[in-house]
């Protein structure tokens, strides 16, 4: 009887105890959480290259005629102006070449006016009936004959005389001297091509910055955007341009198509020096006093079992609005802000205003919230400046360079194509913030999307303000006490609901 009731105990224990661990390998595991706070300010977006600092004028001095380097007035780092000697070719046979041609010269004006003689002479003795016509023949070819070689003995020894100027090199622009190629006794032959003697930089004073930007970043440059960027030589300071020109000429660089995109600069310090390497950012984009929030919360994507499906029990009380006001459009200004002082439009901005917001409900069949239409106009409105803005600075880009161009006798007669102007897109797209409730669970909030630096993302939603605290990921703590799971990010702003910490999904 004993021993059944002692069987009939340890079955009853041993179910017991397979039921508590069922239990307790089925029970909803305990999370840790990351947060951040919404933060509203300024966003900015890049597009990164690299180039190389050249010159805006560089001019390669070469020669026409082949000799020895008999003198050089001009060194490395010379300033030089246009027309001054800056170098010397020796002449000794140049000149023998043009004493020849004088020679030949002669010697051709002799036998025109013998041949001019002979043709007066027949001529006379024709008219007398004393001669053949086909002497007179004769004579008249021979005398046009002499007459063509007096003209190529001219042409020859104004060939000889050009080739003895040559021998004597004057800059061609002013500048400063960056290069010498040659030294005094050293043989340069132009059979087949002019050898360059120096190269000759025009104003250090204005310098450009020659980069490659690759295909897929290439459609957001736009001619007048302000670039900024940092040589190695100077590695704290930061130098300001802005973008003059985009080449159409495609460069493949490791099977990568490149273009290449010239950055006008101001070097009045005299800083920046030819060949220097150039580490590019072009401002693209900007948006201030917006909305923006890590890119790491509109990532994450919380387990099922996290997610509250009842609308209920906010930590926070209602997110669908911070006000009255929060979702009606017609508080917006027309550049899509908050009015200010008092919040009153002009007639004239009221009715153009109430215009555009019709319009934008008509076009999506009126079934827009208020919060889609408020995103709606501004992105019209955001969108609108851009590209006035963006045409305002093209203008005067394109002034610049025809300036530039002009200043070293490039007359362009035709016009000049430029690549489409880029405008930004703000508010183009749609994500979902997570927001932790009283009960413990998470809150989805929608908000449109915008401009995305790499770090910052731009929203705009009437749910949520500056400073309102969002989930950037969760942890199950049984991961973390099983090893299965590590914490890059354990550290400040972590906060854990009872039992530990561990990684974030």
């Amino acid at each position: 009887m004993k021993r059944s009731i002692v069987v009939a105990g340890s079955i009853i224990i041993a179910i017991v105890v397979v039921i508590a661990y069922l239990f307790a390998r089925h029970k909803s595991p305990d999370y840790s959480f990351r947060f951040d706070k919404i933060s509203q300010g300024d966003l900015t977006v890049f597009v990164t290259a690299t180039g190389t600092i050249n010159a805006v004028t560089s001019v390669d001095v070469g020669t026409q005629v082949s000799g020895i380097v008999a003198r050089l007035y001009a060194d490395f780092n010379s300033v030089v102006r246009k027309g001054q000697l800056i170098a010397q070719i020796d002449s000794t046979f140049l000149v023998q070449s043009v004493k020849d041609a004088e020679a030949t010269l002669d010697k051709a004006k002799a036998q025109c006016t013998s041949s001019k003689r002979n043709l007066d002479r027949e001529k006379a003795l024709l008219d007398r009936g004393l001669d053949s016509q086909l002497n007179y023949d004769a004579a008249l070819t021979t005398y046009e004959s002499n007459e063509a070689d007096l003209k190529s003995a001219q042409a020859n020894l104004d060939r000889a005389k050009i080739n003895l100027a040559y021998a004597t090199i004057y800059a061609p622009i002013d500048g400063v001297v960056i290069n010498r190629a040659v030294n005094i006794g050293q043989t340069v032959a132009a059979s087949f091509s002019s050898p360059t003697l120096f190269t000759i930089a025009n104003d250090l004073k204005k310098m450009q910055v020659q980069t490659t930007v690759d295909e897929t970043d290439i459609g957001r440059v736009s001619i007048g955007q302000e670039a900024t960027f940092t040589v190695d030589a100077y590695p704290d300071d930061k130098f300001t341009g802005m973008v003059s020109q985009i080449r159409l000429a495609p460069q493949s660089i490791q099977n990568v198509v490149n273009y290449v995109v010239i950055i006008d600069v101001n070097n009045e310090q005299l800083k920046l020096m030819p060949g220097l390497t150039a580490n590019v950012k072009i401002q693209i984009a900007s948006a201030s006093n917006v909305l923006k929030v890590s890119n790491m919360a509109l990532r994450f994507q919380p387990p099922v079992d996290l997610i509250d499906t009842t609308g209920s029990g906010s930590t926070r009380g209602d997110f669908t609005g911070r006000g009255k006001d929060a979702g009606d459009s017609s508080r917006l200004q027309p550049d899509g802000q908050r009015m200010q002082n008092g919040g009153q439009f002009s007639q004239g901005g009221r009715e153009r205003f109430q215009a555009l917001r019709d319009s934008v409900q008509a076009a999506h069949g009126g079934k827009l919230s208020p919060d889609e239409l408020r995103s709606e106009i501004m992105k019209i409105v955001a969108g609108g400046m851009n590209r006035s803005n963006s045409m305002a600075q093209q203008s005067i880009a394109k002034a610049k360079i025809q300036k530039k161009s002009n200043a070293f006798g490039v007359t362009s007669n035709y016009p000049e194509y430029q690549k489409n102007i880029y405008v930004p897109s703000h508010f183009s797209g749609r994500g979902r913030i997570w927001l932790l409730k009283s009960n413990g669970l998470l809150e989805s909030v929608s908000v449109r999307t915008g401009l995305n630096d790499g770090r910052f993302t731009e929203i705009t939603t009437s749910k949520l303000k500056p400073g309102d605290q969002i989930v950037l990921g969760a942890v199950a703590n049984s991961d973390a006490a099983t090893g299965q799971v590590t914490n890059p990010l354990a550290g400040s702003g972590q906060q854990q609901r009872p039992g530990g910490g561990g990684g974030f999904r």
